[in-house]
């Protein structure tokens, strides 16, 4: 009877797992396939019901309440505390799978990355924790799969955003240490590691216009022409790069 109770209930674990795996498997599809946000969130609350404490699907979870998040209007303030909300269950979830597997990249980067939209929507110089917090995140992301790509992006996108101000300014804040050289670095890794990404190409040409270099911002704008699409936004950064483009 014991063997029979171990049996049944191997079976069910296995079961479960099997089922927590399709819903991701349907969740990625609708992600990064049909970027329908709303039912790959869906598929991911169905698996998290059934295991509470899977670190895939918590790093999803996060993923997807940015995805829908962003693309919230945010035009009243009734749909700007939507957004915060959405950006702080993120968080929530980012933290959640740090718990879970804190040996794993994928909560250190969904950590930064609802910590860099929190602290853009608050401002980020009235959200300095959350900049430094970015930064740490996005390395510690990197020192455990250094093929991160999203990860260079994001910590290079922060050295960019916080060189807006001067240095003189930002030192007195802890901020000192971002600088475009940086920015640049690590813009190119993420490039090398995913050259198809038309994001990637369009913030660094944008880096590269910042620092007098449009030689170098014109290679990457004539060439996402030609890149397919891959993100929702592709469109618009497409338009966005041809714009900027036709300014050179």
């Amino acid at each position: 009877m014991k063997y029979l109770t171990m049996l049944f209930l191997s079976m069910s674990l296995l079961a479960q797992a099997q089922t927590v795996a399709e819903l991701v498997a349907q969740a990625d599809h609708f992600a990064t396939q049909m970027f329908d946000r709303e039912k790959a969130l869906e598929r991911l609350q169905q698996a998290e019901k059934i295991d509470r404490n899977n670190y895939d699907v918590l790093w999803r979870i996060s993923r997807s309440y940015i995805d829908i998040g962003e693309h919230l209007p945010g035009t009243t303030d009734a749909d700007k505390a939507k957004q915060l909300e959405y950006y702080q269950r993120s968080l929530t979830y980012a933290e959640a799978a740090i718990k879970a597997k804190p040996g794993e990249t994928n909560g250190y980067l969904r950590r930064a990355i609802a910590n860099g939209r929190v602290a853009l929507f608050k401002g980020v110089w009235s959200a300095i924790d959350y900049v430094k917090q970015v930064k740490a995140d996005c390395e510690k992301a990197i020192s455990l799969d250094p093929k991160n790509d999203v990860a260079y992006y994001i910590l290079a996108r922060t050295h960019a955003k916080l060189c807006e101000k001067s240095s003189m300014i930002r030192w007195p804040l802890g901020l000192g240490w971002a600088n475009m050289e940086e920015a640049l670095a690590n813009y190119e890794k993420a490039i090398a590691l995913k050259g198809n990404f038309i994001m990637y190409r369009l913030d660094a040409a944008r880096a590269y216009i910042a620092e007098d270099n449009e030689q170098k911002a014109k290679e990457y704008l004539v060439s996402i022409a030609a890149l397919p699409k891959l993100d929702e936004d592709d469109d618009t950064y497409r338009r966005e790069a041809k714009e900027l483009l036709a300014k050179l």
